[in-house]
């Protein structure tokens, strides 16, 4: 039989067809071949005019063909593949639209497949606005279809087994949506009620979208000036965390600080959350703020939410995850984000309604960063 291109081609009809190739970050190569190996010519509009399928053993023309790949990573496609394709990155959904999505198409279709009607089963907006925040955490709407499905489920069950029992319709509110779905799954990081020292609120970019992360830091006497790491970091982290306390100990003197004093102190950082694994440069600026706090002990603005990288002279560089990082400092509850200067072009992807209800700084180095975030000594 031919391949499954040249399959795909007899299929369309034509030779100039759009063909998906689905989940290609999947592919793997074993002892019956490396696949990736063969869709090196294959989407290369410079190899693959002469594509030769070995059934049908002759050049085929494949230069017309639209080709689209999906992955859900990137690092674990081949380099000389990657290098092949332009790469278009999309964003999970909001909760905003997820809950349109579910509003519009959702509903309707899992009504449809448990054999009930809008007159037997009402799903109130309250509760679906419920369940996508406290049972499902996805960039899709998956597992969001799922509990719907299991909520209209138990419903149906409810009424063939005892309809006469109940009131049609069936109401499910914020309330009560527990006892169709059983305990949250899921609670949204919260700001914290107090200024404290030596606790800043960074902001983090997740598979599943955005979320706030709290970076502690304790200061041990008596030590050697080593740094303690925990909470499940990855190496990126490790290495911002490192950069931050240099940056720290380079600028003792301008801070009021003793050098002699942070070269005999252990410092802890810990980031709550440890069974998460976390990774990347953009805490930076929340871990370097959270050591200066503790080294001055002035509070940290609880208010205030951050994100940026951080370099040895105290830069805030460039970071990604923009929109996602902050709608989570919205839905927790923060007033403000402090977010690198050259990320002021990405507010552009924020829905109007949360730039509306932030205050947003933008800043070009650590010195800005704490004449914002840290708050006077009191008495």
């Amino acid at each position: 039989m031919p391949g499954r291109i040249v399959q795909s081609l007899i299929d369309a009809g034509t030779n100039n067809p759009v063909i998906m190739l689905d989940e290609i970050d999947k592919i793997g190569a074993d002892y019956r071949g490396d696949p990736s190996s063969a869709l090196l010519e294959v989407l290369d509009p410079e190899q693959n005019k002469t594509f030769v399928d070995h059934y049908v053993d002759m050049p085929i023309d494949l230069s017309k063909v639209l080709f689209i790949t999906t992955a859900n990573v990137l690092e674990t496609i081949p380099p000389a593949l990657k290098d092949r394709l332009e790469i278009i990155s999309f964003s999970g959904y909001t909760e905003d639209e997820k809950f349109h999505i579910a509003l519009s198409h959702l509903l309707e279709k899992q009504l449809k497949n448990n054999a009930l009607s809008d007159k037997e089963a009402v799903l109130e907006k309250t509760a679906l606005l419920e369940l996508i925040k406290n049972y499902t955490r996805e960039a899709g709407v998956r597992n969001l279809e799922r509990e719907i499905a299991k909520v209209f489920r138990k419903v149906a069950l409810s009424i063939a087994s005892n309809g006469k029992k109940y009131t049609l319709p069936i109401t499910i509110t914020a309330k009560n949506l527990s006892k169709y779905l059983g305990p949250k799954k899921f609670t949204h990081s919260l700001a914290e009620e107090t200024d404290e020292i030596g606790l800043s609120t960074g902001l983090a970019y997740t598979t599943v979208g955005g979320d706030i992360l709290f970076i502690e830091v304790a200061l041990l006497d008596a030590g050697k000036g080593q740094i303690i790491l925990t909470g499940q970091l990855g190496n990126v982290m490790k290495e911002s965390a490192r950069a931050a306390f240099s940056y720290v100990r380079s600028r003792a003197k301008d801070f009021g600080l003793d050098p002699e004093k942070i070269a005999k102190t252990d410092v802890h950082i810990h980031v709550p959350e440890g069974a998460v694994p976390k990774d990347g440069p953009s805490a930076g600026a929340a871990i370097t703020t959270a050591l200066i706090s503790a080294f001055t002990r002035r509070p940290v603005n609880r208010h205030i939410g951050m994100t940026g990288e951080v370099n040895l002279r105290g830069r805030v560089t460039e970071i990604g995850g923009v929109k996602e990082k902050v709608l989570a400092g919205h839905r927790a509850g923060l007033k403000q984000i402090i977010l690198p200067r050259d990320n002021q072009k990405d507010l552009v992807n924020v829905p109007s309604n949360v730039k509306k209800a932030l205050k947003f700084h933008f800043v070009k180095n650590m010195d800005d960063v704490l004449r914002l975030v840290l708050t006077p000594v009191k008495d």
